[in-house]
C-alpha cells in the first residue's frame, strides 16, 4: 500500500525568527525521521528561520517521510493548522496550544534567557505537551503517546494558568 492511500500526517517544525540549527539538525537526523515515520507521520516540514544548517530534502515513499524546508512564511499559522503533530522552539508554545495541536516543545539550550524552557516544563508536567532537548528529541518522539495529552485552556482559572497567559501577552478576561 502506497502513501497515496494514506491520508496525509504532516509535522511541522518551527524555529519563529530565530536561528536554531541544533533543533534542525537533531530533526534531520535519521533516526528522528525513522521514529516519525514509525509513528505514521509522512510529511516533514520544517520552517529554519535564520538557520545555516539545510535539511535534506526527500520525495518520501513507503518506507521513509517526505521532507521539504523553508526559512520564513507569513502563513505560519495555516501549517500549524494542516498538521497533525508541531515540534517548536519555546516561543510557539501558545499559538500551537491554542489551535488544539500536539506539540514538541523543544528547549534551546544556547539562550541565556531561558524563562520560556520553565514554561514548556510546566506545561509538560501538567501533560499539555511534550518537552525534550535537541539530544532527547528522538527519544520523546519514540516513547510519546499523544493521547495522554490534555488540551490547554486559555480559560484555565488557576494562578498559575494567569501567570502563563499573561507571560504570553493573553488578556486576563
Amino acid at each position: 500500500m502506497g502513501n497515496d492511500d494514506m491520508t496525509e500526517r504532516v509535522v511541522f517544525v518551527t524555529v519563529g525568527t530565530t536561528c536554531f540549527d541544533a533543533l534542525v539538525r537533531a530533526i534531520d537526523s535519521d533516526n528522528v525521521k525513522k521514529a516519525l515515520f514509525a509513528k505514521g507521520y509522512t510529511h516533514l516540514l520544517i520552517q529554519m528561520g535564520r538557520g545555516s544548517y539545510l535539511p535534506t530534502k526527500s520525495e518520501g515513499d513507503d518506507c521513509s517521510l517526505a521532507v521539504d524546508y523553508f526559512t520564513f512564511s507569513s502563513s505560519i499559522a495555516d501549517h500549524l493548522r494542516s498538521a497533525s503533530l508541531v515540534i517548536s522552539h519555546a516561543g510557539s508554545i501558545f499559538e500551537t496550544l491554542r489551535l488544539g495541536k500536539p506539540l514538541v516543545v523543544v528547549v534551546n539550550q544556547d539562550l541565556m534567557d531561558n524563562h520560556q524552557s520553565e514554561l514548556a516544563e510546566e506545561l509538560a508536567d501538567r501533560k499539555h505537551l511534550y518537552c525534550a532537548s535537541p539530544q532527547t528529541l528522538h527519544q520523546t518522539i519514540a516513547d510519546m503517546d499523544l493521547s495522554s495529552l490534555l488540551p490547554y485552556s486559555p480559560g484555565d482559572a488557576t494562578p498559575v494558568a494567569k501567570h502563563i497567559n499573561r507571560f504570553l501577552g493573553f488578556p486576563d478576561d
